[in-house]
């Protein structure tokens, strides 16, 4: 018995030296294959780029997933994304990236291109994450009645629609699609037209007719990305208005040498040797600077305008004359009539006469001569309104001057902030606000005290778009008090150089 527990605990240490060795060479073999998979030894550098690219491609997919749900969020990650494909771009067939609400994008028919040119900006890019741009260079000919551009060289087939909002399904539905294709021998159309200029393909669809997206969806990416030819570029407008072209025709005549076309409705075959399809977006009713091929900016966008309209006033200066009124500061009021309107204006201005002010009242309307509003608001030292696409004029106030935004009553000061206040530094305006409140609101005569409109305006802001602005916007007039607004007027006449005024 003794011999046998001997052997049994014999047995059971060479079955556990067994058992150590198999771990030990199975570790081994474990580690050998955790090396081939994982380690870059042995693999192609094309091998190697191919992962690094398919690594972009899905955070590509992500940023967008993040856009969809939080705007803000992907906003943050913008730069980093601005000059990626879409990982729509890549595949075979794929329709490219609606996003949020149903928008449109960049898309393209054919496979991408071979890894090895991942590092390349390819002929069709998310240039921000409000605007997808196409460059080409080469023999390009546009046949504009079939929205077509025909390119050599050219791999594959991209179609992009040229305006600034492509997420919004809205807007974009008054947007032509335009297609870029390869040149073929069987599909080649005869050059009618050559030009050595840059062709410039954009849209003037979408919410084109409102000021402040004629500037910020059009007219500022327009410059953004016309700037850099110094003239040498012509502006190929699809979806074309004449009124609004005629509108703005000097601010396209001050970027281009050459005549605008109605390319839509073109029957030429127009040829040029390098193609931009869609402006570049940077931010509302704004240049960033540092995205800009020379660091061209708002400052130098405006300084167009003063060109383009006949501005005299480059900064807010009194005039040298004792004499001239212009030595006392002016005040423009923004009139409105169907709503946000000021219910007190005529009170209003007289106190800003009894403050000192030289004082004027514009209203900008859709038959307003451009060139004769733009000289009124450029005479201002002072601009003041409600929240609206009137304000988009301070586009032609001098630098130092003041900008007042009346913020209607409702839990507004988001809006506010996006679209005029941000703005207004890198235009070189001061700007004030003034906050609209319940017993200032013709609101408060429209509903009950304990109406969720005047108690708490974010549920209403939490129904949508449709129903903050019906209610906020097209039902509310305001009725500012005189001694709240004078304080706001007197904090804008310390900010200009004119001085206390006799």
């Amino acid at each position: 018995m003794k011999s046998n527990r001997n052997l049994t605990r014999g047995e059971g240490r060479r079955l556990g030296n067994a058992a150590l060795i198999a771990f030990m060479l199975g570790s081994l073999l474990l580690l050998s294959l955790i090396r081939a998979r994982f380690s870059p030894i042995g693999k192609t550098g094309e091998a190697i780029k191919a992962e690094e690219q398919q690594a972009m491609r899905k955070g590509s997919v992500m940023m967008e997933t993040l856009e969809a749900v939080d705007e803000a969020a992907a906003s943050a990650a913008e730069e980093e994304e601005e000059t990626q494909p879409k990982a729509g771009d890549t595949a075979a067939g794929d329709g490219g990236g609606g996003g949020g609400g149903g928008g449109g994008g960049v898309s393209s028919t054919a496979v991408a291109a071979s890894t090895t040119d991942h590092l390349t900006k390819p002929v069709c890019y998310e240039s921000s994450r409000r605007s997808d741009t196409c460059e080409a260079s080469g023999d390009v000919r546009v046949h504009g009645r079939r929205q077509t551009i025909h390119i050599s060289p050219l791999e594959q087939e991209w179609k992009v629609k040229p305006y600034c909002r492509k997420h919004d399904a809205f807007a974009l539905s008054h947007v032509k699609e335009w297609a870029l294709r390869p040149l073929s021998g069987a599909d080649t159309p005869h050059c009618t037209v050559n030009s050595t200029a840059t062709a410039f393909v954009l849209s003037t669809g979408g919410f084109t007719g409102n000021p402040f997206h004629d500037y910020t969806d059009v007219l500022i990416p327009a410059f953004i990305t016309a700037h850099r030819f110094a003239g040498e570029v012509q502006f190929l407008v699809s979806s074309f208005k004449s009124w609004w072209t005629n509108r703005y025709l000097q601010i396209f005549q001050r970027l281009s040498k050459y005549e605008v076309v109605d390319i839509d409705n073109d029957d030429e075959v127009r040829c040029y040797r390098s193609v931009v399809v869609g402006p570049t977006f940077h931010k509302e009713l704004g240049v960033d600077a540092s995205r800009t091929p020379s660091g061209y900016s708002m400052v130098d966008f405006r300084a167009m305008l003063r060109g383009a309209f006949g501005l005299e006033r480059a900064a807010a200066e009194p005039s040298g004359d004792r004499w001239d009124i212009r030595r006392r500061p002016r005040l423009l009021i923004i009139s409105r009539r169907n709503s946000r309107a000021f219910l007190n204006e005529r009170a209003m201005a007289d106190m800003a006469m009894s403050l000192g002010f030289d004082v004027r009242v514009g209203e900008p309307e859709i038959s307003t001569d451009v060139s004769k509003f733009a000289r009124l608001v450029n005479s201002a030292d002072v601009m003041v309104g409600v929240h609206g696409a009137g304000l988009t004029n301070m586009v032609f106030l001098p630098a130092g001057a003041v900008l007042i935004q009346v913020v209607p009553y409702g839990g507004l000061e988001w809006l506010a902030r996006g679209t005029f206040k941000e703005p207004a530094a890198d235009m070189q305006i001061h700007y004030l606000e003034y906050m609209i409140q319940l017993d200032e609101t013709t609101l408060s005569e429209q509903y009950p005290k304990d109406d969720p409109v005047l108690k708490d305006p974010y549920s209403i802001h939490k129904q949508g778009w449709n129903a903050l602005k019906t209610v906020y916007l097209d039902k509310q007039n305001v009725r500012p008090h005189l001694g709240r607004l004078k304080t706001t007027f007197t904090e804008a006449l310390k900010l200009l150089p004119h001085g206390h005024p006799n």
